[in-house]
């Protein structure tokens, strides 16, 4: 590479590429390297000065118990990572159907016909939500701008929306989307909650239809845990649930984040962000996962 550019040697290179004035040319003040044993103790000692509270339930994040069963049979099961090549973690098959395996279970919960491998958190895949009704415009909603956010959304969610939205031109509105009898011509999309900040779980298939009605997108944050139990948004004809696996055993990891859900209908999945996990058949006929469709980052 050096004899091709024309640089003698690495620090010429250096010379060239770096400007002086943004150098440090006095050595780093690093204490003493340790060994695998000083390094192990030191990080558990720095470990315990983390401190435990309680942790209230809401807000999304909650305690799990998850039995051992499913823990070592799923969750720490070593086919999903040992069966094929580690260094090549991205495409084993094993990771694979790990994840198409989350996909067809957000599906069943949630009612809708499609999901991806997942974001980074159930805040970020409602922003992610928004942004792709924003794309998806047309027709009479075009240049429609406003965004109505349900008050009884979790105040994480809110923020990350408002901070999404303002760089986009989309307006932020904070409403009870349960008094809307109509929806204004800048109006483009709704997002409610399902159960809601208070653990209320409210049927919303009439403002749904509503929606639908005027052309307004519509995006629920729900939870899986809830799901096994109440009827899936998908139902009423919403075109997005998003969430938080948290709730399946997920440790709270001092604050998180968790592995968010992201699913929608098939006609959107051009728009989805992240992946798509799909299965195919190899030469010999047999299944083979592979990674189906990836849109954006």
């Amino acid at each position: 590479m050096l004899e091709a550019i024309g640089a003698a040697s690495i620090d010429t290179l250096i010379d060239l590429t770096i400007p002086k004035r943004i150098r440090n040319s006095e050595p780093l003040r690093l204490p003493p390297a340790l060994n695998e044993d000083e390094y192990l103790s030191r990080a558990k000692t720095l470990a315990q000065k983390n401190k435990v509270f309680h942790s209230f339930i809401g807000q999304g994040y909650y305690n799990c118990i998850v039995p051992p069963v499913i823990l070592r049979n799923i969750l720490e099961n070593p086919a999903w990572y040992t069966a094929y090549t580690p260094y090549q973690a991205e495409i084993a098959q094993g990771r694979l159907e790990a994840l198409i395996n989350f996909q067809t279970v957000v599906c069943d919960l949630t009612g809708m016909e499609i999901a991806n491998a997942s974001l980074l958190d159930e805040a970020t895949a409602a922003a992610e939500a928004m942004a792709m009704f924003f794309g998806l415009r047309k027709g009479p909603k075009k240049n429609a701008t406003k965004f109505l956010v349900d008050f009884r959304v979790f105040p994480q969610v809110i923020e990350v929306l408002q901070t999404r939205a303002e760089p986009r031109g989309i307006e932020i509105e904070i409403v009870d989307i349960d008094t809307i009898e109509a929806f204004e011509d800048d109006v483009f999309g709704i997002y409610f909650q399902y159960p809601d900040d208070q653990g209320e779980v409210v049927n919303r298939q009439a403002i749904t239809r509503l929606a639908a009605d005027q052309t307004v997108f519509v995006g629920v944050g729900s939870d899986l845990l809830a799901l096994c139990l109440y009827d899936a948004p998908g139902i009423w004809g919403v075109d997005v649930v998003v969430g938080t696996s948290q709730r399946f055993g997920v440790p709270m990891g001092y604050g998180g984040p968790h592995a968010a859900f992201f699913a929608t209908k098939e006609k959107y999945k051009r728009s989805i962000p992240g992946r798509i996990i799909g299965v195919s058949k190899d030469s010999e006929g047999n299944d083979a996962y592979r990674m189906a469709l990836q849109t954006r980052e």
